[in-house]
């Protein structure tokens, strides 16, 4: 039997995430070829894990905006707040030097300045055009981002809009979105080789694996954007090190890295970024292993642990719980507990916090709490499920008390703000505590006491294809130019993070450089 003939498209795109979408919509809103089938996107996954890692997503933008009002405001995009409750929100304005200061504290420095600009630079026009070209809802994330301090909701951490329904909505509006553009999206279709011209050296298409059959599918232009490695325990040994082949997967089971490979196998892609390294975050310890869980989603993170403590198997804190706002430590704390024996640990609070748990984190329904009326019987029921010293673990709460009493007797007018780094610490001139809690320093003396066991959550992997920054084309390890009609956004893309990043910025990168992408593909395949 001979092989099927090939198939034909202006512009491919692989991965049916944020990203890939982002880029499709953008081709199309660019190019707006005459036919609709000329732009195709392609997923190895079946259609029952679309998205891949967007759907398990909170659905965060992290975007400049002037507040409520001014000349980039946040209201105008949201569908979730009433003249009434507008009234009673305070949100300051989140500047392009704050988003900057913030991607360059929380990497270190290490982040590509040039791809940190355009991020920084395109996110409120592209949050402006998903909601009004492609038909994104978004809402403002008082679950997640707001306290209510003395009767108004307080936002904080530079975080402020989400989609409706997270990422399950997200990719809903998305794929809405796709269709409304007659895109043609295909699954179970697994890239094996990317095809070159060898006169011109351009990408010329792909071989994919669709039924057990290998298919041509040619194009000018294709877009990678299938995630990176962080489904694939191997690979995560490989570059992260011992131990990360334990790391519970927290979304699709698909991401596993072959595209990567596949590109730097077949058309000599440079590498760059941190390769070492991954967001990571406290998980739920009895969630699946290999993959996330479409109904659950994201509901196992587990990220309450400013207000309370964190506590090892052996009983000992491990972390400065209060070192930052939880946008900016949440992505790494998960790598301090893989590092911990057993890989595990316990989020404890009392009575004063409990309440401020995330519902649709903590509630019974989601989690295994262990509830307890001292801290004695807390630390015997952590030990019915995996505590192994259960002296030290009370000798750590007693120990963490006095400091905090230390702290509130020589700064009797602290006053605790979940909103911002209070400064309530276990830091005084009588006693310190190695590590510290910097900030939302409460006392655990007031019954009743809670525990959860979490574990490491990884999300995605750091490390990727090197691009030029204003159009996402992929840049050739042999030459150091771009290799022409080949293009790389969201996880695969390497460079912006590195060992940590700020809340929000994973999914907005998708869509800032899917964009650019896109539009370079458009306007690439039109001077053809």
């Amino acid at each position: 039997m001979s092989p099927p003939p090939p198939e034909t498209y202006d512009i491919l795109i692989v991965g049916s995430g944020n990203a890939g979408l982002s880029a499709a919509l953008s081709a199309y809103y660019s190019y707006s070829p005459s036919s609709p089938n000329r732009i195709l996107i392609i997923d190895k996954c079946p259609p029952t894990w679309a998205g891949g890692n967007t759907f398990f997503t909170a659905g965060a933008y992290r975007t400049t905006h002037s507040g409520l009002s001014g000349p980039s405001p946040l209201l105008p995009f949201v569908n979730n707040v009433s003249p009434e409750t507008a009234g009673l929100v305070d949100l300051d304005a989140y500047t392009i030097e704050q988003f900057e200061d913030d991607l360059m504290r929380v990497t270190d420095g290490r982040t590509d300045r040039a791809l940190a600009r355009v991020l920084v630079g395109d996110s409120y026009e592209t949050v402006k055009w998903l909601r009004e070209v492609v038909g994104v809802r978004f809402q403002l994330s008082f679950n997640r981002q707001a306290y209510k301090v003395d009767g108004r909701w307080r936002f904080w951490g530079g975080l402020h809009v989400k989609t409706e329904d997270g990422g399950r909505g997200l990719v809903e509006d998305e794929l809405k979105a796709v269709g409304r553009c007659g895109i043609g999206v295909r699954f179970d279709t697994a890239v094996r080789r990317i095809l070159k011209d060898d006169g011109t050296g351009s990408v010329s298409g792909v071989v994919v694996e669709r039924d057990g059959e290998e298919v041509v599918i040619r194009a000018r232009a294709v877009v990678l954007a299938a995630g990176g490695f962080e489904a694939n325990p191997e690979m995560r040994k490989k570059y992260m090190g011992p131990n990360w082949d334990l790391a519970h997967v927290r979304g699709t089971p698909h991401n596993t890295g072959d595209l990567l490979s596949i590109a730097i196998r077949d058309v000599s892609a440079k590498v760059t970024g941190d390769w070492t390294s991954c967001h990571s975050v406290a998980w739920d310890a009895n969630a699946p292993h290999d993959s996330g869980d479409r109904e659950v989603s994201n509901e196992f993170t587990k990220s309450g642990y400013p207000l309370g403590l964190m506590i090892n198997i052996g009983g000992r804190r491990f972390v400065d719980e209060g070192m930052d706002l939880r946008n900016y430590t949440y992505a790494k704390f998960g790598r301090a507990i893989l590092e911990q024996d057993d890989g595990c640990a316990f989020q404890v609070w009392d009575n004063k916090t409990i309440g401020m748990l995330r519902d649709e984190e903590y509630r019974e329904e989601r989690v295994e709490r262990i509830t307890a009326g001292s801290i004695e019987e807390l630390a015997d029921k952590c030990v019915e499920v995996g505590l192994n010293e259960k002296r030290t673990f009370i000798e750590t709460i007693k120990r963490y008390n006095e400091a905090v009493y230390a702290h509130r007797k020589e700064h009797p007018h602290a006053k605790f703000d979940p909103t911002i780094k209070d400064g309530l610490s276990t830091q005084s001139s009588r006693l310190t505590l190695d590590p510290p809690k910097s900030n939302w320093a409460l006392s655990l003396d007031e019954p009743p006491f809670l525990a959860v066991k979490v574990a490491c959550g990884i999300t995605f992997t750091f490390g990727g294809l090197a691009v030029n920054p204003q159009t996402a084309a992929v840049v050739s390890s042999r030459t150091e130019k771009e290799i022409p009609g080949l293009f790389c956004v969201g996880e695969m893309m390497g460079g912006l993070f590195y060992g940590n990043y700020p809340w929000g910025s994973g999914l907005m990168s998708g869509a800032v450089f899917g964009r650019r992408a896109g539009k370079a593909a458009a306007e690439m395949v039109s001077r053809c």
